[in-house]
């Protein structure tokens, strides 16, 4: 049985997602509400989400390694992460997996059910 990190693509096919995610981020107006949340430089969240992804899909625990425990909720309470932020996160998220299932490095069904995770996680971020 192979791991959600394996079917995500390793560690390439995770950073190449999270590179489309934040690129979608920074370009979509309606994503202006979470960019506005993240540095102007979003080489450290990038660098962030990809070893949290890495690890939280079975592969290496990089990000507890150089971060502790990952605490989402904790981390994220100084923002404002309310129902349009968490959509806005969605909606980048969710073109970025689109973008994987169309080029083939991802499967559809694999694509659809971290959608489906990552909508429960974005709703437990929700702190407003």
């Amino acid at each position: 049985m192979t791991t959600v990190f394996e079917q995500m693509g390793g560690e390439d096919g995770i950073r190449r997602l999270v590179g489309r995610f934040y690129e979608l981020m920074d370009t979509l107006p309606e994503a202006a509400t979470i960019r506005a949340m993240h540095a102007p430089d979003l080489t450290e969240s990038s660098e962030k989400l990809t070893l949290f992804l890495i690890g939280w899909s079975g592969g290496p625990p990089a990000y507890v390694e150089k971060h502790g425990h990952p605490r989402l909720r904790a981390r994220h309470m100084p923002f404002a992460v309310d129902d349009d932020a968490a959509a806005a996160w969605m909606r980048c998220m969710g073109l970025a997996l689109e973008d994987e299932a169309r080029s083939g490095a991802m499967e559809p069904a694999v694509a659809q059910g971290l959608f489906d995770a990552f909508l429960r996680i974005a709703g437990h971020m929700r702190n407003r």
